[in-house]
């Protein structure tokens, strides 16, 4: 198991540094990444990834690049469903292995989904 854990940590973390200094976005997606580049937004969001990614290919940090990437994987399968409108291998890929990790550090996210005390 500590093997699986050790190549989704990898496979994620290189894939997240990958996309963080790309700048290629899909098809449909053109648009839509332009204006927010213009912004600035892209910028932080490649930050992100990049952040993330690093946390991931940490073996101490990866519970935060799960954090830091929780964002950005919702943004993935958003964008999949509303702007490209077609199945992605490789975001389908990032969603399976994200949730495979979040599965095993779990508990270090049990303080942040428990009710607060009174």
């Amino acid at each position: 198991m500590t093997k699986a854990i050790l190549i989704a940590r990898i496979f994620l973390g290189v894939a997240f540094v990958i996309f963080g200094i790309s700048q290629t976005p899909p098809d449909l997606t053109i648009k839509f990444s332009t204006a927010l580049k213009g912004s600035g937004f892209m910028d932080v969001v490649k930050g992100l990834e990049i952040a993330g990614g690093l946390a991931l290919l940490s073996k101490r940090f990866a519970p935060l690049g799960l954090l830091i990437l929780s964002p950005v994987v919702v943004n993935i399968v958003l964008s999949n469903i509303y702007l490209a409108q077609k199945f992605s291998v490789i975001g389908t890929a990032v969603v399976v292995v994200f949730t495979f990790l979040l599965v095993v550090y779990r508990r270090n996210f049990y303080g942040v989904l428990a009710a607060p005390r009174r």
